[in-house]
């Protein structure tokens, strides 16, 4: 039987409404068609494997240890699934670890592309480390997403690390580069609680659509 969590919050951050909603881990599934029982809306995560994405999932949640419960090795190149009363966070492997094998990251890429080319997603939440610009494997999953159509929101981590006068020039700069309005992106930290209460107000407001 999968773990059940059940509601809490991150002492001091502010929170998201989704951490006010019980959750449970589903599973690591090499499948990107994994089926989902019940069958509810869909939100991904995707992004750098040292974007931040674990500790913003906590943050979201209001979990601190929430992102480790599938952090056993030999699994980092599966999604894992959590369960909220009306949808499913997909959390995808982090994608552009250098260090990782030539055939770990054409696992990850097969993985990732499957779960974007072949679900039918409500919507992704696409994590971009604000202080640099896109790399190469950005811009091609951008172009991806774009092809597929799938609702974006940008979630720029480690957005306290920039100073105020700055951010919202890199966010005009990141919407150009990547061709997305930068009404979807989302100024973020999981250090601070930035964004953290916006970025799950989306979050359910993408998945209420496909209800």
């Amino acid at each position: 039987m999968s773990p059940k969590l059940p509601p809490s919050r991150l002492a001091g951050l502010p929170t998201s409404p989704l951490a006010h909603l019980a959750i449970d881990f589903v599973g690591s599934f090499p499948d990107p068609l994994v089926r989902l029982d019940p069958p509810l809306p869909e939100i991904a995560f995707l992004g750098r494997s040292n974007v931040g994405k674990s500790s913003l999932l906590n943050a979201l949640v209001g979990k601190r240890g929430l992102a480790r419960v599938s952090g056993t090795p030999g699994k980092t190149t599966l999604l894992n699934v959590f369960r909220m009363p009306s949808l499913y966070l997909i959390d995808l492997p982090g994608y552009g670890y250098a260090k990782a094998s030539l055939a770990n990251r054409a696992g990850y890429s097969r993985l990732i592309r499957g779960v974007l080319a072949k679900r039918s997603l409500a919507g992704v939440v696409w994590l971009l480390d604000i202080r640099h610009p896109p790399s190469n494997d950005d811009l091609a999953y951008g172009t991806l997403l774009a092809e597929r159509g799938i609702p974006v929101l940008v979630a720029l981590t480690k957005s306290d690390k920039v100073g105020r006068g700055t951010r919202q020039e890199r966010v005009r700069e990141l919407a150009r580069n990547l061709g997305i309005p930068d009404s979807q992106f989302e100024l973020t930290s999981s250090t601070t609680g930035m964004g953290i209460a916006e970025l799950g107000e989306s979050v359910l407001a993408a998945a209420s659509t496909e209800l």
